[in-house]
């Protein structure tokens, strides 16, 4: 397709918060998904001073075909990263703390035990920060997720299926959708206190009743919290767009999900698995008396 429909065209005017965001993070030596996925939002939410961390390098040991993030041999695991993301959180006075990694399928623990201890040091020193993982599939090891979710005990795990079953062997050669299912259920299981989240991006050639239906498998492994987003295509070596959403179509998406039992969804052209995440939990700690920062079960947001 050639050109975008006018709904993806704007303009945004980095203000000094924006820069001050990007300084912080260079002075620290930490890269975000927001850069590094080339994400349309990057500039609104650095002046909001949201953003997502990307631990543990900016290689990727996969090669997805949705994906702008960097693949390849990656850097060995820098012992002083959970200290530098933690001064990065207090420094920039940031409540709500979104962190991803890239896959690192040659590491023996395939970076969980980084997770934890980015956490702890966020935690250790920003006490009432709130904390939300995005994780790679850990190719479904449940001893692993078991570490992330008993020790870290994050107030957000968030696992993307990316997109309906049919695409992913396409999107995701080298992830599985039912194992990514299998990761958010056993998430759900573990009564860590977690809200459970994932995400879809539209565009890529799925059908109302794909997405349906993913919508339903969703749901009944635990899933509460949706995001839905158009694709878009980082470079000419990704795969192509086949079709700009409206935004009057997602707006039906969002309501066909909430139809089916989601307790949160967000949906739109520029949407992203971590677009505005700190009001998931905001709404959900509302919901369910929860202080924040205090423990929020499975169950409450409902």
């Amino acid at each position: 397709m050639h050109g975008y429909p006018r709904w993806l065209k704007r303009s945004f005017s980095p203000d000094g918060t924006a820069r001050h965001v990007r300084q912080a993070l260079s002075d620290l030596r930490l890269v975000t998904v927001c850069e590094e996925a080339r994400c349309p939002n990057l500039r609104e939410c650095y002046s909001q001073r949201q953003l997502t961390f990307m631990i543990l390098g900016d290689r990727c040991t996969r090669s997805c075909q949705f994906c702008a993030v960097a693949h390849g041999r990656p850097q060995p695991v820098a012992a002083d990263e959970p200290q530098r993301v933690a001064r990065a959180v207090q420094r920039l006075g940031l409540r709500h703390v979104v962190i991803t990694s890239v896959a690192r399928d040659d590491l023996q623990d395939e970076g969980a035990r980084q997770f934890v201890e980015v956490i702890r040091a966020v935690r250790g020193e920003n006490p009432e920060v709130t904390v939300e993982t995005l994780v790679p599939d850990f190719h479904g090891r449940r001893e692993l997720l078991s570490c992330l979710l008993g020790e870290g005990r994050p107030e957000v795990f968030a696992h993307n299926v990316e997109t309906v079953e049919r695409l992913s062997p396409l999107l995701r050669p080298q992830a599985d959708y039912r194992r990514s299912l299998g990761v958010l259920a056993f998430a759900a299981s573990c009564e860590a206190g977690s809200l459970m989240k994932s995400s879809l991006m539209v565009g890529l050639g799925e059908t109302v009743e794909e997405l349906h239906q993913t919508f339903r498998e969703l749901r009944d492994v635990g899933v509460s919290h949706l995001t839905i987003g158009q694709y878009l295509r980082p470079d000419p070596d990704h795969l192509p767009v086949m079709e700009y959403i409206s935004p009057a179509r997602f707006a039906r998406y969002a309501q066909l999900a909430y139809d089916t039992g989601f307790a949160w969804v967000t949906a739109g052209p520029f949407v992203r698995s971590s677009y505005h995440a700190s009001e998931a939990l905001g709404r959900a700690l509302h919901q369910s008396g929860a202080g924040q920062g205090g423990p929020l079960r499975a169950g409450n947001e409902r």
